[in-house]
């Protein structure tokens, strides 16, 4: 049975996860993006390739940060761009998911960008709009509950690929809470498809899903020996709204084990990059001098972001 997010040739028609995506086609998307990115870097190109377009911005869970990044990608592209208040919407007064959709996409919407509290519900809505006649409305994952965030996995692989070049030769760390984290679980899936040898999951034991080493990641429980002469750090948030009961002892506790610190970024390769998915917790799983220090990109991946977001617009819009 075909994935609901590729059409009958094979062609991304939604972006709904990254599990199972081919190398080739992660690769196309980074490309895209970066034709998008201006050489200073500093600036996205604003281009007309969505003008007349209507992209939705459904938000069943709040994100300030995300919503605001694709609604910069979709206006660069030139779209029109209707962002859904759910706190005012039918939804919260008893319609249905599906039934919501279907009004907004009688409105003539061209794509959805979702986010939701429920791993899954992306999916629901795609396999619905598939099965409806007329012209396809996209489908964008935008965060589902604790299964996938693909933008921004694909983010995260155009900053590893900017300043690193070549996956196929890297070490990279995962820290901290994988139990709860969508993002990272996108960012193992894409790092395992485009071939880097070694992905680390550094974490307590509480915080870590199983089945790691069943994908081929080496686990660590002890961040010090975990970090040692890797690439590529990638920090994860504490989910705390996702938690159910008490997990951790303290958030001092977690900091002191678990928190990124100068002391142990040393022991990491002397070029390796840091980067965060945002929001971060300072003092909790990083520290500050390490956020604003010399090997952070934590900026240059919110910059990147919106050029690989307009990268996917515009690939769903073409297939």
């Amino acid at each position: 049975m075909r994935h609901p997010q590729l059409n009958s040739d094979g062609k991304l028609q939604h972006l709904l996860t990254l599990e199972g995506l081919p190398r080739e086609t992660i690769h196309h998307i980074l490309d895209t993006a970066a034709n998008f990115v201006s050489v200073t870097d500093r600036e996205v190109k604003k281009v007309p390739l969505l003008r007349g377009k209507s992209v939705f911005n459904l938000f069943f869970e709040n994100s300030t940060r995300t919503r605001t990044t694709f609604e910069i990608a979709a206006k660069r592209l030139s779209a029109d761009v209707l962002n859904l208040n759910i706190n005012t919407s039918s939804a919260s007064k008893g319609e249905s998911l599906l039934d919501t959709v279907d009004n907004l996409a009688a409105m003539h919407a061209d794509m959805f960008v979702v986010r939701h509290a429920s791993s899954g519900a992306p999916y629901l809505i795609a396999e619905h709009l598939n099965r409806k006649s007329g012209p396809l409305v996209n489908v964008i994952n935008a965060g589902d509950g604790r299964h996938a965030h693909p933008t921004q996995g694909l983010l995260d692989m155009y900053t590893i690929r900017h300043f690193k070049k070549d996956f196929t030769q890297l070490r990279v760390a995962v820290v901290g809470d994988i139990l709860h984290s969508r993002v990272a679980r996108s960012d193992i899936h894409a790092l395992t498809s485009l071939g880097v040898p070694e992905v680390r999951a550094i974490g307590p034991m509480t915080l870590m899903p199983s089945g790691l080493s069943e994908l081929g990641l080496h686990v660590y429980h002890d961040m010090r020996e975990g970090l040692r002469d890797v690439d590529v750090v990638i920090m994860l948030r504490l989910q705390n709204e996702r938690m159910r009961g008490a997990l951790l002892p303290s958030a001092q506790e977690y900091y002191k084990h678990y928190g990124l610190t100068e002391e142990k970024l040393a022991l990491a390769a002397p070029d390796a990059i840091v980067m965060h998915p945002g929001p971060m917790n300072r003092g909790v799983e990083i520290d500050s001098s390490v956020a604003d220090g010399p090997q952070s990109v934590i900026l240059q991946q919110v910059t990147f972001g919106i050029a690989v977001r307009m990268a996917v617009m515009t690939i769903l819009a073409s297939n």
